[in-house]
């Protein structure tokens, strides 16, 4: 019927091999779908699967494209993934500034890992001024 939680939930099962044989390739049909449907989650879902080349041709840029979708929609983690993508100069050009500023943004909705991240780039002054108050 085209519920895109449905699919990703589904997509899940068949990723993880829960209730049904692991299917990657299915797992990654299903998150697209979803992912159409503009549900963020299942956007990460796919991009983690265009990462490591799970069934779909590895796509780095088509992964930026997906995570700044979800970071669009206000998703943290895909914020955090955009921004580690902006860190190191994947799929996009290399720009620590924007990479602080996508941080900050994760960080601020509470995701530890973003956090993290923003301290570390504090820390080596990568993307801001050195601060290790900050």
């Amino acid at each position: 019927q085209g519920l895109a939680e449905a699919q990703l939930t589904l997509g899940v099962c068949c990723a993880q091999g829960k209730g049904t044989t692991k299917n990657e390739e299915e797992a990654a049909r299903l998150y697209r779908q979803a992912a159409s449907q503009g549900l963020a989650p299942a956007q990460i879902c796919l991009v983690q699967c265009f990462e490591r080349g799970a069934d779909v041709v590895q796509d780095v840029e088509g992964a930026v494209k997906l995570y700044r979708k979800a970071a669009d929609q206000g998703d943290m983690h895909g914020r955090n993934a955009l921004g580690k993508c902006y860190a190191n100069g994947a799929g996009v050009v290399q720009d620590g500034e924007t990479a602080v500023k996508i941080f900050r943004q994760a960080a601020d909705q509470g995701l530890a890992a973003a956090q993290l991240e923003l301290g570390r780039c504090y820390a080596k002054g990568k993307g801001c001024v050195r601060n290790d108050e900050e």
